[in-house]
């Protein structure tokens, strides 16, 4: 039937393109949904950093040779501190990610999907309704322009974004952390490198920035500012912003550049998590979970999301009799499930944490401290903060001390404790996110 697919994904963009292109080389049959009608569409509240743990993705799907194809940048980052610069060395070949416009990589990956055999990219379309028989999602319908359609499949994937259609629809249980930073943002041609490529982040306390050097000679300067000071930048925003970025430590010389754009940015942009599975539906990317956009893990995770959706769920949608039952689903996205969380839960609970704006604490001042006087922790630093480590491997009992012997100093007793799993009460602690958390406390 021309009306019946294996996946419906409600999204072509970051996620839901990598997922269609996963799922069809897999065999399956892929209906992928887009509201706007342009091919070129493209997000523009972004970061423009894909991190680097979604390179055996990118891999996978060819997306890292055609993004060097159009000039993407292989990225790293300095950091910057009230200790000095964090610089890690340059990560070898195939350990990094890609700083990248959207207007270049949102087209670029509807494009490869459109090309993959057995992706239908139906642009135009919007899902007002989800199809549900006895309690499970089957389909989804709603209108491309005066027409109305009706699609059915195995699953039904929401890719589209943090006000998801298909998770409202659905009626997943949602969570949401208010951001205590606002962002303005715009790009520059012609800005001088004087660190190359490499992007530079500053650690202002509370204010946070960055400088992004993108393709085509075109740097991305974002502020990020904490909510105490949105009163100065609705006065005057322009001025504002270009005072603020004037005033950077080894600041980013814009009169000398060309800005090619207006400023753009935000003042509200809430952290929500939701129950990215149900009965014949998933969520992913954004959908799933809306992270502080200062961490810049979005794209990444809107990629490693659509993996672990796809490896767990791609057998059964493609499969026969028992193998692609309801029930076979069901086990395969509880397994989708487990995995977001133990992937993605233990790193947006710290950075939920400091996007309330607070200042440093215990452990981010003794690792950070740690990162500036030291190469090596500066590159185990930058590989946490590319998400390509666990929490609990960037406390491990060795790094601390290797922190503890470039510092000179070491954390406070209870600190330790809690490192060690152990509360005030004696009980056992596993996570060293419980730590931070204690210290924030």
């Amino acid at each position: 039937m021309s009306n019946a697919y294996d996946v419906i994904i409600n999204g072509a963009s970051v996620g839901g393109c990598t997922a269609a292109i996963l799922y069809a080389q897999q065999g399956a049959r892929v209906a992928l949904l887009e509201r706007r009608s342009d091919m070129n569409a493209h997000k523009v509240l972004c970061t423009h950093y894909i991190q680097a743990s979604a390179y055996p993705v990118m891999a996978a799907t060819g997306l890292d040779k055609a993004l060097e194809q159009v000039g993407a940048i292989p990225n790293t980052a300095h950091y910057w501190t009230r200790w000095g610069w964090i610089t890690p060395p340059r990560e070898p070949a195939g350990a990094h990610g890609y700083s990248v416009r959207r207007e270049t990589l949102d087209p670029l990956l509807r494009s490869r999907a459109a090309g993959t055999e057995g992706v239908d990219l139906k642009l135009g379309r919007t899902v007002n309704e989800l199809l549900v028989e006895d309690g499970r999602v089957v389909g989804a319908a709603g209108t491309a322009g005066e027409e109305a359609f009706s699609l059915r499949a195995r699953l039904v994937v929401g890719a589209d974004g943090r006000e998801s259609t298909v998770a409202r629809l659905a009626g997943a249980r949602t969570g949401t952390t208010e951001n205590g930073r606002f962002s303005y943002f715009a790009y520059f041609k012609g800005l001088a490198r004087p660190v190359g490529d490499a992007a530079r982040v500053y650690y202002l306390e509370p204010d946070n920035a960055y400088v992004m050097p993108m393709e085509d000679d075109v740097t991305v300067i974002a502020a990020v500012v904490s909510k105490a000071r949105l009163g100065e930048f609705k006065a005057d925003l322009e001025g504002a912003y270009l005072n603020f970025v004037r005033s950077l430590p080894d600041a980013p010389d814009i009169d000398n550049a060309e800005r090619i754009s207006k400023i753009i940015g935000t003042v509200n942009y809430p952290l929500i998590s939701r129950d990215p599975v149900g009965p014949g539906y998933a969520l992913i990317g954004d959908a799933a979970l809306t992270s502080d956009p200062l961490a810049a893990v979005g794209c990444a995770w809107a990629m490693q999301s659509a993996q672990w959706l796809v490896s767990r769920s791609a057998p059964v949608v493609t499969g026969s009799g028992d193998a692609a039952s309801g029930a076979a689903l069901d086990a395969a996205l509880a397994e989708y499930s487990a995995r977001h969380a133990a992937e993605t839960g233990p790193h947006h609970h710290l950075i939920a944490d400091f996007a309330t704006a607070r200042p440093f604490n215990e452990i981010e001042e003794f690792s950070f401290s740690a990162a500036a006087r030291d190469v090596r922790m500066a590159a185990h630093f930058h590989t946490f903060g590319s998400r390509l480590m666990t929490v609990e491997e960037f406390l491990s009992p060795e790094i601390v001390a290797q922190m503890e012997q470039v510092n000179g100093h070491g954390l406070s007793d209870e600190v330790l404790r809690q490192l060690a799993g152990e509360d005030e009460a004696g009980a056992g602690h596993e996570a060293a996110d419980d730590a931070f958390e204690g210290v924030a406390r």
